[in-house]
């Protein structure tokens, strides 16, 4: 039930709903997955690596929260929950320890791949039933999409 009401059909709502939570588990992973890699960060480019590492912290919180509250706008009740992250995200889990620069950097590049390619998805199937969260999720899997393009550079 939801004490919201959406201008979509029901039909449109579940659609635009599931893409919204996905994206919603999936970037609020990212976060917790950079975090746990900027706090274990080793290695002769560790300042700058950890200090990018915030940078996709910082964005993948700020999209988190627009796509939550996108979500709750059409009355989908967003859910963020750990378990739910736990279950449902896209991203590989990250091994316990210290990560040596060159293994942090593509952990990101891996995770960042991950939530990519499902935001690309997304914004497929929103195209119809949303444009406005469509576009609110092309332009955050742009801005991931840079940090995507950054990791990479990293390495190369």
């Amino acid at each position: 039930m939801s004490v919201v009401k959406s201008p979509l059909t029901e039909k449109d709502r579940k659609t635009v709903g599931d893409a919204l939570q996905g994206a919603l588990v999936d970037l609020v992973d990212l976060s917790l997955v950079a975090k746990q890699v900027h706090w274990t960060v080793v290695g002769p480019r560790f300042r700058s690596v950890h200090l990018q590492l915030d940078e996709v912290v910082a964005s993948a919180r700020l999209h988190a929260d627009t796509v939550a509250e996108r979500a709750s706008a059409l009355g989908v009740a967003p859910d963020g929950r750990a378990g739910t992250v736990a279950k449902t995200s896209g991203i590989a889990p990250v091994g316990d320890g210290w990560n040596k620069d060159t293994a942090a950097v593509q952990t990101l590049v891996d995770a960042l791949h991950a939530v990519i390619t499902r935001m690309r998805e997304r914004i497929t199937d929103t195209g119809d039933p949303d444009p406005v969260t469509q576009d609110i999720l092309i332009g955050l899997t742009g801005d991931l999409e840079k940090h995507h393009w950054m990791f990479q550079a990293e390495n190369a």
